[in-house]
């Protein structure tokens, strides 16, 4: 079946769906009159307003960001940009900024929809997401759409929520600190337990402290490499630009195999980053304590320009300014046969080891470290967020008796994600076939949830204007 499996995921993350994800974001930019641009200032203030004690909800504004931003902040940021720029060139992260930009209004538009159409289930929890803004805003016709993304959601979960993230986590630990894949697999299942055992509350509040935490050490440890080569920042931003548009100096004018190449991998890594127009953000969000369905919008559109706009920035400063990859592993005109296949030459380390050369280029010794404790928190509090998104899938399927079960199988499937490290031959090459499908079940997620954000576009537009309409008298 894999060669099947392999097929369906090249169309699921192949350019159409890519086309679409931005599309859709090109679409609502243009319909929110860029408002996921202007109104980043009022985003902010609503993050850090304390909430009104008499306003609905479960977890504060700022708890449902750093619950979203749990799940997105992770691997995509520290390795996938790294991954992007090997095989894409520099030019990857300029499409990596256009997909953000206009990723904050799908953002925007699934946080608006998220309050909007939420419940509160039998045992008086505020629950919401794709799969109930489908159900409750185009109606019991289309609850078909709704099962799918929530089947989607459920499936997808368990691989990319629990397994591969403390798979990644134990590889990162057992190659840096020789920590036995079993041992990591035992304590992440019970830090696992700890804090999902007790509700979006206990997650949201340990979210609200590694999430930053972790992210401005991780930042302020980029700008100092960044800082410390401030010299090449102006060649970098010139890499980007110019290999945006395919302008390859060891060819002549422009190329567009180059440019589409950049182009592709920076859509992919902005999207796999951030999550724009997958739907599973919405389903944190539903959980605010507001009652204004826009406020929780611009909240939730600030989760895109943090993740991708600012974390993966840094990222992509502290390997171009550094200079470590070598000029051999950057494609060109005359290689670009080669990387449109995905190859590499073979002393080409893309990935995390990548970042950790860059980062060791000015703090030597450090740099492994750096790139190994940020992977494995990021990676853990991925499991945090991404058990929440399980919970509410399965509960819009099966109801409120099966979350209790669902969290003993995430404990179960992240122990299994790492101590799968352990296994060889036939039954590995299983695990990889099941993290291939759990990729392939994530992207389907996508397309239930761009279909109900073009038809509930309207609903978006109209309680948008009518919400600044409003703060303007």
């Amino acid at each position: 079946m894999e060669p099947l499996i392999r097929s369906v995921n090249g169309v699921v993350w192949g350019v159409p769906m890519l086309a679409l994800l931005l599309g859709t974001g090109v679409f609502l930019t243009i319909g929110l009159r860029f408002i996921s641009f202007t109104k980043i200032p009022n985003a902010v203030r609503e993050l850090f307003a304390k909430p009104d004690q008499k306003e609905k909800g479960d977890i504060t504004p700022f708890g449902a960001l750093m619950t979203a931003l749990s799940a997105t902040i992770g691997t995509g940021n520290i390795a996938g940009v790294a991954a992007a720029i090997a095989i894409g060139g520099p030019g990857a992260v300029f499409w990596m900024w256009m997909t953000a930009l206009v990723g904050t209004a799908t953002k925007f538009s699934e946080g608006v929809l998220a309050l909007q159409y939420r419940e509160v289930d039998a045992e008086g929890r505020y629950v919401g997401g794709p799969m109930y803004y489908i159900k409750n805003g185009l109606g019991p016709k289309w609850l078909w759409l709704g099962g799918l993304f929530a089947t989607f959601g459920m499936l997808a979960s368990w691989g990319t929520g629990a397994s591969i993230q403390s798979n990644s986590i134990a590889d990162a630990l057992n190659s840096t600190y020789g920590i036995h894949p079993g041992l990591s697999g035992l304590v992440l299942a019970l830090g696992a337990a700890a804090v999902i055992l007790g509700g979006v509350q206990r997650i949201s509040q340990v979210a609200s402290r590694l999430v930053p935490t972790m992210a401005l050490a991780y930042i302020g440890a980029g700008l100092l490499v960044i800082l410390v080569n401030i010299q090449a920042v102006p060649a970098a931003f010139s890499m980007i630009i110019t290999g945006a548009f395919g302008l390859d100096s060891a060819g002549t004018g422009i190329s567009i195999g180059l440019m589409m190449l950049a182009m592709q991998k920076g859509v992919a890594r902005g999207i796999f980053s951030n999550e724009a127009g997958q739907g599973s953000a919405a389903i944190a969000h539903a959980a605010a304590k507001n009652d204004d369905a826009v406020e929780q919008g611009t909240v939730a559109m600030l989760g895109t320009f943090i993740d991708t706009l600012i974390v993966c920035t840094i990222t992509a400063l502290v390997i171009l300014t550094s200079g470590v990859i070598p000029e051999a592993c950057m494609p060109t005109t005359a290689t670009l046969d080669t990387f449109l296949g995905n190859g590499q030459p073979e002393f080409c380390d893309i990935g995390a080891p990548l970042t950790v050369a860059a980062f060791d280029s000015v703090l030597t010794g450090v740099g492994e470290h750096i790139v190994t404790i940020g992977l494995a928190v990021f990676g853990f509090t991925t499991i945090l967020g991404w058990s929440y998104y399980g919970e509410r899938c399965c509960e819009f399927l099966f109801g409120v008796k099966s979350i209790l079960p669902f969290r003993l199988s995430w404990i179960l499937f992240t122990f299994a994600g790492a101590g799968a490290l352990m296994l060889e031959g036939q039954v590995k090459n299983i695990v990889n076939l099941f993290w291939l499908v759990a990729d392939t079940l994530t992207g389907l997620m996508a397309a239930p949830n761009l279909i109900a954000l073009a038809l509930l576009s309207p609903v978006v537009f109209k309680l948008t204007r009518d919400h600044f309409a409003k703060s303007k008298t």
